[in-house]
């Protein structure tokens, strides 16, 4: 199985040795990171640092003329990715006999949200969440499309994974994250990643809905929730349950909708910039109303846009078989696995993890994180993919 890490140009640049040690651990890609979120990250073997801290979502690399009197744009990073950083490590890496797909984070910027409040999800209580672009908004569409298609097509790169190509909710670490306190369960999570913006509240209105008859409905629907009772589980059934089956329905379609059509459009945009056989892969949950960096989708609909997707098995493999079931010759089915273990990653089990992903349909391995990983997760990992 073609196996690929996930890097930062931050682990490669002004570490001669990190290009050698990635290609020693017995990968054939890296998905270096373009345009990227606002983090704190680790850097175990850097010679001239420990810890990067990317202050703001920003892209990787100098942004081009296309965004010149344009709002939103993107942000340019600071001295944690100077210049032309992801050029930089992606020359670096190609030298090691790598080869460098780009890893283009979208609908996931609290610096977008805090300049321009006007662009964020916005709940039925009237709380913006800053770090989620309403992917509805024309501008925020058109500006998300663009990026997609400049980050991707970076020089040198011979594809793309897209995350966060799709709607984001609550579930998000924001600095600190303090909203564990009461159980929302998965139900409740659907109706806290509702929005209202002023474009969500047209969109109701175009399919059928009253937005202001419809956030009464969703605040009176987690009021149970807020004084204590248990949250509603059960997938779909459960949202059905707190909300009603025809609003629940509603609501979807208006969201699937939204979100496949911006999908469509982005990877059209990144296969009319990019060169013949460019590789267009999207992060992605196999059930369409869930949110988040690997956005819901429908797998038969995603798998006629994109080359193929990126599948979180962090909580087991089962994730893969919608995708698999498919049947979609030539379709990557790519099995994402945490492997440091400081993070709750199982480098130790990898071997096992990525025969049960072959299984499951899985056709290539991701790994999160080289950079990140210890020594001995690193380790871990070389003899994993050995044995395969």
């Amino acid at each position: 199985m073609k196996a690929s890490t996930f890097v930062y140009p931050w682990d490669v640049n002004g570490d001669p040795e990190a290009p050698a040690r990635i290609a020693a651990l017995g990968v054939a890609q890296v998905t270096l990171a373009a345009a990227y979120h606002s983090t704190r990250a680790l850097t175990p073997r850097h010679p001239r640092h420990r810890i990067v801290t990317a202050e703001h979502a920003a892209v990787l690399y100098p942004a081009g003329d296309r965004w010149e009197g344009r709002e939103p744009r993107p942000y340019p990073a600071g001295d944690w990715a100077p210049g032309d950083a992801f050029g930089e490590a992606a020359a670096a890496l190609a030298g090691a006999g790598l080869e460098v797909h780009t890893w283009v984070v979208l609908a996931h910027n609290s610096r977008l949200g805090a300049e321009h409040p006007g662009t964020s999800v916005v709940n039925a209580y009237g709380d913006r969440y800053p770090w989620a672009p309403c992917i509805a908004q024309p501008a925020t569409r058109a500006y998300l499309t663009d990026l997609a298609a400049e980050a991707a097509v970076r020089p040198g790169a011979r594809g793309t994974e897209l995350e966060s190509l799709g709607w984001y909710g609550l579930q998000h670490l924001h600095a600190h994250d303090k909203t564990g306190g009461v159980g929302l369960g998965e139900a409740g999570q659907y109706l806290m990643a509702l929005c209202f913006c002023p474009s969500c509240r047209e969109g109701y209105g175009r399919h059928g809905l009253d937005p202001d008859e419809l956030a009464t409905a969703v605040r009176a629907a987690l009021e149970p929730v807020w004084q204590g009772a248990a949250p509603s589980d059960g997938g779909w059934p459960g949202i059905e349950k707190l909300l009603g089956e025809s609003l629940a329905h509603t609501t979807r379609a208006y969201r699937d909708d939204t979100a496949r059509t911006l999908q469509e459009q982005a990877v059209a945009a990144v296969r009319d910039a990019a060169p013949d056989g460019f590789q267009v892969l999207l992060h992605a949950d196999p059930v369409s109303y869930h949110v988040g960096a690997n956005p819901g989708v429908d797998p038969a609909h995603i798998l006629s846009v994109a080359d193929g997707v990126v599948v979180s098995c962090a909580g087991g493999t089962g994730t893969l078989t919608p995708f698999a079931r498919q049947d979609r010759a030539g379709a990557v089915i790519a099995a994402h696995f945490p492997v440091v273990a400081g993070m709750g990653g199982s480098p130790g089990t990898l071997a096992a993890d990525a025969a049960e992903a072959r299984r499951q349909g899985a056709t290539e391995l991701r790994l999160y994180h080289a950079g990140l990983a210890s020594d001995g997760d690193l380790g871990a990992v070389r003899s994993a993919l050995a044995g395969l």
